[in-house]
């Protein structure tokens, strides 16, 4: 059974009717833009067509109760009382969320459903956003507040940053709020301008799945995250997006080591995920490949993020002729690589990359074509979609 499958048919059992409303919101792989966002560069992700789905119908009183099918857990909570994290568990999602809301002012009513996902806990693929949009998309179809992807985005990334503690920047909440079906979205993390562009002609999107698994809490994502802000200050720029290469190159020398290395990281993947729009624009797989080859290359050297699991799922991926290049997608330290191949050779790509990947390392991976989707939407039985209930 799919997730919505899945949600309907316990919301049936559970409750004893059909949902209300469906949600669901979907995680992303980044092609190129990899720790720029929260330097307010720019990101150049798609939704995937993996998501969080909740069934739901509202409630009278403000008490959120969440059926989740994945943990096999069942939590609520009341909107006047919210209880702060102790640990971090799945429903402290959904209450940063509904945190995040209430502080910005909007106006919430209470609800119960189920919840399910096909978005990989871990993998980079942003099963977190997923779940966070789908909350807010929750929120949305029993509340009475407007939908602005952008603004929902940013009260995701409250959530996580605020709420959690997690220092995430804004992409995987953005694409996930404004995804565009069958496109990649340029982002701009400091505007949220976003701006859709289409994948070269003939080709695919695979996804590297490791098999191996990272916390961003446990991670040195934080540690990376300091450190740009460090090379900011140094440079008297608000955020390491205001510097050109050129510029950098001159005055890199002032840098202790490891932030010249961190800063030239974020500077060049700036520069490369501009291009890379170009090179969608002119429908040229070869040149967009090369640059995701060369982001990988910096991920791992300079911002030092790779791991032997990445860095070998990405080798044998770019040992295939019919891929145009492959690269680790998300903070890294573990997770998913991401490749762009030829359309008619997809299959075989799957399979030879994940044999030679398994052979090379012991891990079993999970390779998957996807396609670029919709970002968060509402299906309310019965009436036009994302419509309020």
């Amino acid at each position: 059974m799919t997730p919505l499958e899945k949600v309907q048919a316990r919301f049936r059992i559970e409750f004893g009717e059909a949902p209300a409303a469906i949600v669901r919101a979907p995680g992303r792989v980044n092609l190129i833009g990899e720790h720029t966002d929260y330097n307010d560069g720019f990101v150049f992700p798609l939704a995937i067509d993996r998501a969080a789905w909740i069934a739901l119908r509202p409630r009278a009183d403000s008490c959120v109760r969440v059926i989740s099918l994945d943990m096999d857990d069942d939590q609520s909570f009341n909107l006047n009382d919210l209880p702060r994290p102790d640990a971090t568990r799945w429903i402290d999602y959904i209450i940063g969320v509904a945190w995040a809301l209430q502080r910005g002012g909007y106006r919430l009513a209470g609800w119960e459903g189920v919840l399910a996902g096909d978005v990989p806990i871990g993998s980079g693929l942003s099963s977190s956003a997923a779940l966070e949009l789908a909350a807010a998309r929750a929120f949305y179809c029993v509340s009475d507040f407007d939908w602005d992807a952008a603004q929902m985005a940013q009260i995701g990334r409250a959530a996580e940053n605020e709420w959690l503690g997690i220092q995430t920047g804004i992409m995987d909440q953005m694409i996930s709020a404004a995804g565009v079906a069958g496109r990649a979205l340029l982002i701009d993390c400091r505007s949220l301008e976003s701006t859709p562009a289409p994948l070269p002609a003939d080709t695919s999107i695979v996804i590297l799945d490791t098999g191996t698994r990272r916390g961003l809490v446990g991670s040195a994502y934080n540690e990376r995250r300091r450190q740009c802000e460090a090379a900011a200050r140094h440079f008297g720029i608000a955020a390491l997006r205001d510097i050109d290469l050129a510029t950098f190159a001159n005055r890199a020398s002032e840098l202790a080591p490891v932030i010249r290395r961190r800063a030239r990281h974020v500077i060049s993947e700036n520069e490369r995920t501009l291009q890379a729009r170009a090179a969608m624009l002119a429908g040229d797989a070869e040149a967009l490949g090369e640059l995701m080859i060369a982001s990988h290359t910096s991920l791992r050297d300079d911002f030092e993020v790779s791991s032997p699991a990445l860095d070998a799922i990405v080798n044998c991926a770019n040992a295939e002729p019919s891929c145009y290049g492959a690269r680790l997608t998300g903070a890294g330290f573990g997770g998913c690589a991401v490749a762009l191949v030829r359309r008619d050779a997809a299959e075989d790509f799957v399979r030879k990359v994940g044999a030679g990947y398994a052979s090379a390392t012991g891990n079993t991976p999970a390779l998957y074509v996807t396609r670029a989707s919709a970002g968060a939407t509402t299906m309310q039985l019965g009436a036009p979609e994302n419509t309020r209930l």
